[in-house]
Formats: structure tokens, sequence, C-alpha cells
């Protein structure tokens, strides 16, 4: 391992029962494999990956203690001996790469998604639609000896520990914060009473299963609620667990159901380790720093400056397994960055799918995707260098063809170019680089700056041709669209065109929301990103008030242009928008001040502005410009040429489909293509 580049982070720690051969933590992530069928043969090949490339530390997705405590009502539990033999593969696998593994124990309380859930009081969350059953007295000693079966199952199992999950507004933090604990018997009413049962449970853990076992408290440093915790509690609980037998703390950020976002991409990278430091600083065991943490140059900065003692990696590890690995042997920039966009991962689980990853598709298909070396080399042609074309060139590369890429453009990108011009998308940049590193990697021919004829391609003796030439945006037949102050999307995001003080935007799909997004705050200048972040979205990073709430609930710059944002069909606007993610970028807009509508007919634009029908009345936007986001055409134009002289011809991405640009179907398409090649 070469230590130089990242000293901090490739030093060895010790967590008591057990030594970590470096700083990395693979966080806890839930993929549905723990409920698929064959899962748990494809989490051991999911694990052994990550294993093999050098994670210290891997802790698994929530597993249940009993069935109250399920997410769902067929999500994992470990209870008996039965569930636990389906284990005893992942830990094998593990410590065969000498890596270390814990089992998160996470009971759902009140965020549990069956009749059955149970929680300390019967108040329902906002994201639930099932309210709970509160707890009777005599059922929590029982429930506390639950968690210690199931620690005492996984010790069985072979796992080198727990953690125990206190964090993001499960059932140990409903205990913990008043907003959801109304109880006043021996486990509610003050704080001290209100912390009996996370307390009670890592010191029966400890109690039972001894000093040689591995505990860590998942801990909320910040909960981001009304009625949550204040610093003092926060740092009053992480001493009364380790007291009870806790070794280390690794730190949560915010509830399930709080409205600010805590790890999407518009949240600064390392934005809370300003609080795991404070925390690291109060207690005398090793703190754990997560959340935004995507690059091995952030995690050393974060240990460097004594803010951590090991940094959690969760997505990070979804989209590159071989994060540590690379970081050791100086090949940072080969690392397939994690971009924080959710699509693929958390939007997955939410839609009750397996999670995987936009940047790299083989995540939770390790037993189903393999670049396996072609049976005979080919010579093969990719047009367009969007992010179809480029995972289809690097991947068939890799498998030993001959890959030409051709791309009109001077650079690599299509509409990763644009989107990296999005407010939140700035970590496309990192995705360019990696498949810039990439193409020089495999030895991919590029010719930039060249509109490939299909005459030339049929007589470049190319086997295959793969044509991921992306999309043009659609144009709308509305009188006066083609004036000289209607642009499109494209033309706008590229700054090709400069766009006066008021504009409407036709389309609110997901091109409309970030333009809008783009237009409100255009291309933003560096500064300290995280104090904006704070202020914009109400976080006291004291945690004086409750929940670490500030009392003026978020302050927001004016937005520089006055938008309106506009479609045709009714329904919410940004219907399309990511799962765990749309509310983010609707929230921002509306704090913007952009007038949405639905339901809107557009008459005609003229030099006065748009004339649109709205509930019935007439009504004319005086605006500056117009912006088409009314959806894109896929262009395909060589296809006909080359099918009709019988050449393998292959059409994906946008030029495939062109329906809601989807980079993640892109990448995927792009992939599996190149396995068939």
């Amino acid at each position: 391992m070469n230590l130089s580049a990242y000293p901090h982070l490739l030093k060895p720690l010790d967590l008591g029962p057990v030594a970590i051969k470096n700083r990395v933590m693979m966080g806890s992530m839930h993929t549905g494999l723990e409920e698929a069928p064959d899962g748990f043969s494809r989490l051991t090949a999911y694990f052994a990956e990550r294993a093999r490339g050098q994670a210290g530390l891997l802790v698994t997705g929530g597993i249940a203690p009993n069935r109250a405590g399920r997410v769902t009502e067929g999500s994992a539990m470990l209870s008996n001996d039965s569930e636990m033999a389906r284990h005893i593969p992942i830990t094998t696998v593990v410590h065969e790469h000498d890596a270390k593994i814990v089992l998160q124990i996470l009971h759902a309380g009140r965020y549990a998604f069956h009749k059955a859930l149970v929680a300390p009081s019967a108040i329902q969350a906002p994201i639930n639609i099932f309210k709970p059953r509160a707890l009777r007295g005599e059922e929590i000693p029982a429930l506390v000896g639950d968690f210690v079966r199931c620690a005492r199952l996984a010790q069985q199992a072979g796992y080198d520990g727990v953690e125990v999950m206190g964090s993001e507004g499960y059932l140990i933090n409903q205990f913990v914060a008043k907003r959801t604990n109304r109880r006043d018997d021996l486990w509610g009413g003050d704080f001290k009473r209100r912390i009996r049962f996370p307390v009670q449970i890592v010191s029966g853990i400890r109690g039972a299963l001894g000093r040689d076992f591995l505990i860590i408290y998942r801990l909320s440093l910040i909960d981001l609620v009304p009625g949550g915790s204040t610093w003092p509690q926060v740092v009053a609980l992480a001493r009364a667990v380790t007291d009870a037998g806790a070794d280390a703390i690794n730190t949560g950020i915010g509830w399930h159901e709080t409205r600010i976002p805590t790890i999407a991409a518009v949240v600064p990278r390392a934005a809370f380790t300003v609080l795991t430091a404070e925390l690291r600083a109060a207690v005398n065991v090793p703190v754990i720093a997560s959340n935004r943490i995507n690059t091995p140059d952030v995690a050393e900065a974060v240990l460097s400056a004594g803010q951590a003692d090991m940094v959690s990696l969760a997505r990070p590890l979804l989209a590159d397994p071989r994060f540590v690995a690379k970081a050791a042997q100086g090949r940072r920039d080969e690392i397939n960055t994690c971009i924080a966009c959710n699509q693929a991962c958390l939007d997955h689980i939410f839609e009750g799918k397996v999670a995987t990853c936009l940047v790299n598709p083989m995540a939770c298909r390790e037993t189903e995707l393999a670049l396996k070396p072609a049976e005979k080399s080919k010579n093969i042609a990719v047009v367009g260098a969007g992010p179809a074309g480029l995972a289809v060139a690097v991947s068939a590369a890799r498998r030993g063809h001959r890959v030409t890429l051709y791309e009109a453009e001077d650079q690599i990108g299509g509409q990763l170019i644009i989107a990296r011009n999005v407010p939140g998308k700035a970590e496309f940049n990192e995705t360019l680089r990696y498949f810039q590193r990439q193409l020089a990697l495999t030895g991919v021919k590029v010719f930039l700056g060249r509109t490939i004829q299909a005459r030339e391609l049929l007589a470049g003796g190319f086997a295959e041709v793969v044509l991921a030439t992306g999309v043009v945006p659609r144009r709308v037949s509305v009188s006066g669209a083609d004036l000289p102050h209607v642009f499109s999307y494209e033309q706008v995001l590229r700054c090709k065109v400069t766009v006066g003080r008021r504009v409407a935007i036709i389309g609110a799909g997901g091109i409309g929301f970030d333009t809008a997004l783009f237009l409100c705050q255009g291309l933003r200048p560096a500064g300290d990103e995280r104090r904006a972040f704070f202020l914009q979205w109400g976080i006291d990073p004291q945690v004086l008030c409750e929940g670490g709430l500030s009392d003026d609930g978020g302050s927001w710059p004016a937005s520089i242009r006055q938008v309106y944002l506009l479609q045709r069909k009714g329904g919410k606007l940004g219907a399309s928008l990511g799962k765990t993610t749309g509310w983010i970028h609707r929230l921002i807009l509306k704090k913007m001040r952009v007038e949405m509508m639905g339901r809107v007919q557009y008459e005609k634009i003229d030099a006065q502005g748009l004339h649109i029908r709205h509930k019935g009345k007439a009504r004319l936007l005086a605006v500056d410009n117009v912006v088409i986001c009314a959806g894109q055409e896929p262009r395909r134009e060589l296809y006909d040429a080359l099918a009709k002289q019988g050449v393998h011809v292959h059409l994906i991405g946008g030029a495939e489909k062109a329906v809601e640009l989807d980079a993640q179907r892109a990448i995927d398409q792009g992939m599996r293509l190149a396995l068939r090649l």
C-alpha cells in the first residue's frame, strides 16, 4: 500500500475487540437483496467484492430483531438458528479478505410499513400510512431481550460485532426524542428515562456477549425535526451508551421524515463533520463520520483534521467497490465516484426494487454481470460519447474488443456536460473524469469534433456499430415558438444564450426543473458551501435548539430571475422526479418563489411574452424569454443507412428511447450491450 497520499485513511484502527486495517467503514445500506430470491448468495458476492476492494470494516443492511421491527412485512430479521445460518457464508468470505464485518440491528418502530408496527407512543409518522401501537411497559424488557438475542445469533454467524441502529428516526431514536416519546413510565418522561431503552440494549448485549464482541452505536448527531435532541442531550446519550459498553460511535444525520436534505447531492461534501468533531472531543471512544464523504481526498481531510477516527462510506462503495484499493495504489483518478443522485440506490429501495448504482450498474448484480473476456475480439465503432456511448465503449474495450469512439463535440459527456451546470449536479464532473481516464486505460481510440458519416462507418471494416447519438430537444407547436427570444433548454444550460430577468419555462419534467434551478441560481461562484447550506436550510450546527433547527427556519437568497414553470397536464409538477430527491427540488423552487402551474394551455408567444390560458382565464406572462423543455427526440440519422447495408447496428441511450433523459438507463444499457457484443 502507498501510505504517502492518504496516511490517515490507510492507518490501522484499534476498536477494542477488533483491529481494523484502515479507517474505512462501508456504512449500512439496505440493498433489497436481503429479501430477494437467492438474495443471500448474491449478498455474499456483494460483500466479497467490497472486502476484496480493501474496505476495513463492513456493515450489513438493517436486520430486524423481531417481526414487529421489520421495515416491511417481508424484510429480513435475525431471530432463530435457520435465519442465522444464511449469514455464515457472508462472514466467511469477508474474513477471507482480511476485513471485518458487523451486523446492523434495526427496529423500524413507527417507520415500519406494516400493520403490526409498534412505537414508544401511538404517534403516526408523517411518512407512513400506518399508525403504531404503543408498547406496553412489560413488553419493553422483552424487546431489549430480542436485541440481545439478535446480537448473539450474529456472533454465532461469525460477525465481529453489531451496530445498534439508534439514528435516522427508527425505534431507538423514537424512544430518545420527546417528539415521539410521550410516555410517563420508566421508559419515558424526562431525558434520563427516555434514553433508558438504548442504554439497556447496549448493556444487555455487552453483558451477554462479553468484551470480545464489537458494539458500535449509531447515534443521531442532529435530528433535524422539531422535538428532537439538543447537543447536551446528544453528548449525554453518547457517554451513556459508551459507559454501557459501546466500543465506538457511528454518526447519523437527520430523521427520514426531515424536510432537510442530508445525503443528496445538494448537501456539500462532509457537511456534518463539524458535529462529529465536537462529539469526538466529548467522548473517549472512536467516532465515525458519515454523509457525503465520497472521495479519498475528502476522507483524508476529515481524518487529518481530527474530525473523526474513521469514515463511513456507504454509497461510494456501491459506486466503486475498489475505492480503498485504488486510493492505496495511487490510482485516485480511476475511482468511480458516487454522485449522490439517490436514483438507483435509495429510489430503488423505496420502490421495492433491488438497489444498484447509476454510475456502476454491477452493484448488487455481481452474480449476474461480469466483464469476461470476449471469445473473439471485434472491431467496434461507437458513435456518441454521452453516458451510453462511454459505458459501452469502455466496457467493450475491457472485454478485449477494439473500440473506436466518435464524438461530434470537442469533449466527451453528451448530456452530462449539460447536467453538471445544474445546481446540485456538479458531481457529474467526477463521472466525466472517471470515463476520460477509463478511455485512456482501455485503449479506446477517441475522435472528438468528428461528425462521422455512414459511408465512413461502412468503409471502416467494423463488425458492430453502436449508435449512442443521443437526443435533440423537442420543438413545440405554439405560435411564435421560432422567435429569437425562445430558447431550448440545451442553449440555456450550455450557457450559449443570454437569458433575461423574466423567464417562462414550457415543460415541468426533469429537464424543466433542472432549467428552473439553473435560472434561479445561475453558475454559483465558489464560497463557503457548508455555511450557505446551513443558512438556507435552517440548520443550527451548534444544536442549541431541539433537533438542531434554527429559529428562522432558513434564509434563502432571492432568485436572480422571476421564473414561471408550466406544464400542460394536471397533477403535481415534477411527478417524474426521483422518489427521494424530487421533494428537494420542488421545495427549493418554492423557496426561490418560482410560480408553478399545471393544466396550462399555450396560446402564443410574441414580443409581449407568453400568452396562456390557466384555470379558464387568459393570462399574459410578460417575460423576456421562453425556454422550451418539452422533452426530446432521438437522434438516429445514421441508423437506416447502416441497417440497409446489413451492418450489425445497435441503438442505445437517448437514441433508442428519448423519454425523460435517464443517465442510469443509458449507462446500464451500454454496459449490458457490451456484455453481448
